[in-house]
């Protein structure tokens, strides 16, 4: 296994490395403009590299579960329709439109869906017939989510390794473990070129890892929650940087007259570096308030019962939402 680990860390490099030179040498670059703050074009295509490296990783290891190697396999999809995002600029109509086929595909053909969405002890949440629709809305919503955190180096990156820090965490299956584990180990490696070190090509995630990173969380979140070895309040704590963003963000838009589709520069990175300067510390502090609130939720989980958990869930949201607000 542990050279399994190092093969796979040397063909990551490697692949990065090659479709970084591939995409300055054939102009797949994101150019400058006034929304976007780094000054010079940058290719886009890590998220393509991402998706190369995962097909790679079903061949080169045995997750011994279909479902999980069928993410990675159809998740290759939603990393192309990010692609063509990125080179294209898709109306949100489109991009929503072929972000469906791949998700419907596993919610419908695999069984990929929320059935329930916990046993809070005075009361159980079964989704019967609306688990469906319910799966696809939440999926959609996680995907955009991750897309809308892809503002600045490292923050899409660090918040992801957040979550499947706390995944692994929440685990006991091996299988799982080095699922999860694959699934990161590429990423911390993007993260050597999108932060240019040892004078690396600088690369983005683009769409394509947005969109990608977005579909693995939200896909492994339902199988975990199909599994029943993790409580699904514990896996939406795991999410809750990124849910409490994502719902803040459009409200304040709808309150306050705006498309909520319209890119912009009012996102949670862009006031928090606005505000201290500095990029590491604007991405510590998003990465460390996914933890801490999972660390509260966990805690109340474990010391009082999944209902307070539930509970707070809610009011930690309401917290984030009156304060976003505030500093809009």
């Amino acid at each position: 296994m542990a050279f399994n680990l190092f093969i796979y860390s040397l063909v990551s490099f490697l692949t990065l490395f090659s479709i970084s030179k591939f995409s300055y040498n054939y102009k797949f670059l994101d150019v400058p403009n006034k929304r976007k703050i780094h000054s010079n074009p940058v290719a886009y295509t890590g998220g393509l590299a991402l998706c190369c490296i995962y097909i790679f990783s079903i061949y080169l290891f045995d997750f011994s579960n279909q479902k999980l190697d069928l993410i990675l396999s159809i998740a290759f999809l939603i990393g192309i329709v990010g692609f063509i995002d990125d080179k294209y600029d898709l109306n949100t109509g489109g991009k929503l439109s072929l972000q469906i086929f791949p998700i419907i595909y596993l919610i419908l053909q695999e069984s990929l869906t929320l059935n329930q969405i916990g046993d809070y002890d005075y009361f159980k949440v079964e989704l019967g017939t609306f688990s469906i629709p319910f799966s696809l809305l939440c999926v959609i919503f996680l995907i955009n989510a991750f897309n809308y955190f892809d503002g600045l180096d490292g923050t899409l990156s660090f918040s992801s390794v957040s979550v499947l820090c706390i995944l692994i965490f929440l685990t006991l299956n091996n299988n799982t473990h080095l699922f999860l584990i694959i699934i990161m180990m590429p990423i911390l490696i993007f993260l050597c070129f999108n932060f240019s070190i040892f004078n690396l090509p600088k690369l983005f995630l683009g769409d394509s890892g947005s969109l990608l990173l977005g579909f693995i969380i939200s896909f492994t979140i339902i199988y975990l929650a199909n599994q029943k070895v993790v409580h699904p309040i514990l896996l939406a704590f795991s999410i809750s940087i990124f849910a409490y963003e994502f719902l803040s963000i459009n409200l304040i838009r709808i309150i306050n007259n705006k498309g909520i589709f319209r890119a912009g520069l009012d996102h949670l990175h862009h006031i928090l570096l606005k505000k201290n300067k500095s990029l590491l510390l604007t991405n510590f502090l998003i990465s460390t308030m996914n933890i801490i609130f999972f660390i509260f939720g966990y805690l109340s989980f474990k010391f009082i019962n999944p209902l307070a958990s539930l509970i707070l869930f809610i009011f930690f949201f309401i917290i984030f939402f009156i304060i976003r607000k505030k500093f809009h």
